[in-house]
């Protein structure tokens, strides 16, 4: 199982999907779906295992229980990797991310302490430098208007500060590229200059130990 990129019929698939998202729509063009959009994904994820960890796909369903957008399907097909890492596949093209999108309130408790360390929180910046000079965006989540209760508003990482999530996100338009194998290396490069910032949120944040 070879990874070979995607063809125009799966972009085509979302284009049509973006239309007319609707049950006649999605059973009519099922095959398209299984074999031009999400088995090239399987291949891709099956390559990038012995490096990123097992991958999985993301039901193509919306949960539309709580939403006023009643569309039962999701126009882009998104996977996640175990070791970090987000793919997203679209009408658009392709994204990828890497990080800590929400965190958990014992997740941000940790990373606000760290950040307001003058030891990591500095290793933090310039992790951020790094990756930034690599043309990869860093994006904060959530953040707050002011400075969270217990911190200055003058703290020198006061923007670092403001965030409940902190993650790299890329996203390559669509081109020849993205049906070859060099699909796979823009997302490998992205995925590994990306590591730096996984890293120091493992290191500092780890996976939230809250019980529900």
């Amino acid at each position: 199982m070879t990874f070979h990129g995607w063809p125009s019929e799966a972009l085509e698939f979302y284009e049509g999907l973006s239309a007319d998202n609707s049950k006649t729509y999605w059973t009519e063009h099922l095959t398209v779906y299984e074999t031009q959009v999400r088995a090239p994904m399987t291949e891709l994820l099956a390559a990038l295992e012995p490096e990123f960890g097992p991958g999985r796909i993301f039901r193509p369903y919306r949960d539309v229980r709580f939403s006023n957008d009643k569309t039962p399907y999701k126009n882009h097909l998104g996977a996640w990797l175990e070791f970090g890492g987000y793919l997203q596949l679209s009408a658009d093209g392709l994204a990828a991310g890497c990080g800590m999108y929400q965190l958990a309130p014992d997740q941000l408790d940790r990373y606000r302490r760290a950040v307001a360390d003058d030891r990591t929180g500095r290793e933090l910046e310039s992790v951020i430098a790094t990756i930034e000079r690599a043309k990869v965006g860093v994006h904060g989540h959530a953040s707050l208007k002011t400075a969270p209760k217990g911190y200055p508003k003058d703290h020198p990482r006061i923007d670092l500060l403001r965030h409940k999530g902190l993650t790299t996100w890329h996203e390559w338009q669509p081109a020849a590229w993205l049906g070859t194998p060099a699909a796979k290396k823009r997302v490998v490069d992205f995925l590994r200059t990306s590591r730096p910032l996984r890293t120091w949120l493992n290191d500092h944040v780890g996976p939230s130990t809250a019980t529900h």
